[in-house]
């Protein structure tokens, strides 16, 4: 079935450990698709809080994470990007609480997106107040490969530097809108 005729936009999340070049390529990708971008709600968050927060929060960035989308929705866009989405929080809330909410796990497991793509760390780290896995972020991508396994998601791996970073992801797009 095409995708004018399916009446919902295709919903691309971008995804992965801390710098590894998801905001960036979120904006790539808006612009070259034309497409609805939806932020990193937890850096909002944070940005509030000075970078403090608790296990409890998790629950609450996820809800604004779901905010954006619901509200990215509304745009009539037929494609929709997001810059993080749950993997994110639930990675997250694993790595460094070795818990997880039942909530943020019912909702990760329910998320609908059609498309992850996934943002291998190669690039080089970005110093961040609001960052805090520098040495660890190889670790972590590998449990965004094990989880996107185990639930049977469509995503592809985006790894190099610049243009070329760049083009793999158009073409990880372009293919999954030729199949659609």
């Amino acid at each position: 079935m095409k995708k004018e005729q399916k009446n919902k936009p295709t919903i691309i999340a971008i995804t992965g450990p801390e710098s590894c070049g998801k905001s960036t390529l979120t904006k790539q990708l808006g612009n070259r698709f034309k497409a609805t971008t939806i932020s990193e709600y937890a850096r909002e968050y944070l940005e509030k809080t000075q970078g403090k927060y608790t296990f409890e929060d998790l629950e609450k960035i996820a809800r604004g994470q779901i905010e954006l989308l619901s509200k990215a929705k509304l745009s009539n866009s037929e494609i929709i990007i997001m810059d993080t989405e749950l993997t994110v929080i639930k990675n997250w809330s694993e790595y460094k609480y070795h818990k997880i909410s039942p909530w943020i796990q019912t909702q990760y497991e329910n998320q609908k997106i059609d498309l992850y793509l996934l943002c291998n760390p190669d690039l080089p780290w970005e110093d961040d107040p609001l960052r805090e896995s520098k040495n660890d972020r190889h670790e972590i991508f590998e449990l965004y490969v094990k989880e996107l396994e185990k639930l049977n998601r469509n995503y592809v791996v985006i790894s190099g530097f610049g243009e070329s970073r760049k083009q793999k992801a158009i073409d990880a797009v372009n293919k999954y809108l030729s199949i659609v």
